[in-house]
């Protein structure tokens, strides 16, 4: 049976990078989404590349969300309130927090 993951990106840090993991765990027969938390991404950050792997995560299935309206006008991401996220969140076998920063930043 495959699983649900849901990966939620807090900054456009590791975003990119944390897209990428989602892609890969759709290749790998799991149900994958993404949403992006704070962080609206420059138009320079998602190459053709970036939205290749947002592209494939969607063939297979999966997708990725936004909370900020500056993505989904901007890159096409699928709007997303914090209430329905929690709502998904409910239904997600697993729940990754990709690329929090630690506040010491050691």
């Amino acid at each position: 049976m495959s699983k649900k993951v849901f990966f939620m990106y807090p900054s456009n840090e590791y975003s990119l990078d944390g897209i990428r993991s989602a892609l890969g765990l759709a290749v790998e027969n799991m149900y994958a989404y993404g949403v992006m938390m704070n962080t609206v991404l420059e138009d320079t950050d998602l190459t053709d590349y970036h939205k290749e792997n947002i592209d494939w995560i969607r063939d297979m299935e999966g997708e990725v969300y936004s909370i900020p309206d500056g993505n989904v006008e901007k890159h096409g991401f699928v709007k997303i309130t914090l209430e329905e996220l929690g709502q998904k969140l409910r239904d997600m076998d697993v729940i990754v927090p990709y690329g929090i920063q630690r506040s010491d930043k050691s």
